[in-house]
């Protein structure tokens, strides 16, 4: 039986209930957030969007479980748009979400993992963010910047038995993924993949089950690209 506390942002549907799912059947602890209301008592309604509910998201995260032992930084937001057409406080929004809210939440979860000599922490990023995508450079900055910190904070917190990671996904099949694409976009999009699919909500919940236990003590400051081959090139 896991005796570990995790929080995990954006948990209620895609990847993130995936990973919710996962950890649960491993028995860790597991508190969630999300814009939609629950009755689960280790779950917080939330708008991360805003940078200032993050410490109101890790004080009750805290408060229920204790510890927070494992930090995934999953929720985001995607923005496909010509960088002329990028409005401001599009481009705030999504800086906030995708980078500022998960930096602040590594910075608040260190102080008790140093205490403890021992933590996990795990980025959701994106290919994008590797290798870049055409339209959504916003997107693909923010995720860049996501990788920068997960390197940097490997780096930092090593000495102190903490692993820092970062799992960047292709094309998932999801529901965002699917209204996304109509059906000769979505053919399209596999004819470019290497193994022609979508990867599946459940192997990146996997990985992170993975990365989050004693076996992948040694993995630190990675980038892993878990996407049926697309970062490769054709």
């Amino acid at each position: 039986m896991n005796t570990k506390n995790v929080l995990l942002t954006g948990s209620k549907k895609g990847i993130g209930l995936a990973i919710y799912s996962e950890l649960k059947h491993r028995g860790y602890r597991v508190f969630g957030c999300g814009r939609s209301k629950s009755d689960d008592s280790d779950y917080l309604s939330i708008d991360l969007g805003d940078p200032k509910n993050a410490k109101t998201l890790y004080d009750c995260a805290k408060e229920a479980m204790g510890s927070v032992d494992i930090l995934i930084n999953n929720a985001g937001i995607y923005m496909y748009s010509p960088i002329e057409n990028t409005k401001p406080q599009e481009l705030l929004n999504l800086i906030n979400l995708n980078f500022v809210t998960p930096q602040l939440l590594c910075s608040y979860a260190v102080s008790d993992m140093k205490k403890n000599l021992w933590g996990r922490i795990i980025n959701i990023g994106s290919i994008s963010g590797s290798v870049g995508e055409a339209y959504a450079s916003a997107y693909s900055a923010a995720k860049a910047g996501l990788l920068g910190l997960t390197k940097s904070l490997a780096l930092e917190l090593a000495p102190y038995n903490i692993t820092v990671n970062q799992i960047n996904p292709g094309w998932v099949d999801t529901n965002l993924a699917q209204d996304a694409l109509n059906d000769e976009e979505k053919k399209e999009t596999i004819d470019i993949i290497p193994q022609k699919r979508f990867i599946e909500p459940y192997e990146i919940a996997k990985l992170c089950s993975y990365l989050v236990s004693d076996d992948a003590k040694g993995l630190t400051g990675q980038g892993i690209n878990l996407c049926a081959g697309l970062s490769c090139g054709a």
